[in-house]
């Protein structure tokens, strides 16, 4: 993993999207968390960490990443959907469920809340 995380934050951001659209979900958690960690007030690179930690069963992580975007764009519905769906495989349903309401109200599914 050494020189995948050399290069400018944007060759790393591209190297760490590749990997995780070759569902190589482990190695693109490890260049995109030092990349997060750089631009702490992005949520792209944040949203695609949490993202990478879920599809690879690291729920814990995820959820932190996930509160981390969610606390820079409360807003941001496809983090609230993820953060319920993470912490459904949790086993923790309640918790979940204000997310996932929230997520379905912000994305027009007025019907599911």
């Amino acid at each position: 993993m050494t020189y995948y995380g050399h290069g400018t934050a944007a060759e790393r951001w591209e190297r760490a999207r590749q990997f995780f659209d070759a569902k190589e979900y482990v190695t693109a958690a490890g260049i995109l968390d030092a990349l997060a960690d750089e631009v702490p007030e992005q949520v792209a690179p944040r949203l695609l960490l949490a993202r990478a930690y879920y599809h690879s069963a690291q729920l814990v992580r995820a959820e932190g990443e996930l509160r981390k975007v969610i606390e820079l764009d409360p807003v941001e519905g496809y983090a609230r959907l993820m953060l319920g769906r993470t912490l459904e495989r949790q086993g923790r349903t309640a918790d979940a469920a204000p997310h996932l309401r929230l997520a379905a109200a912000l994305s027009g599914g007025f019907a599911e809340v």
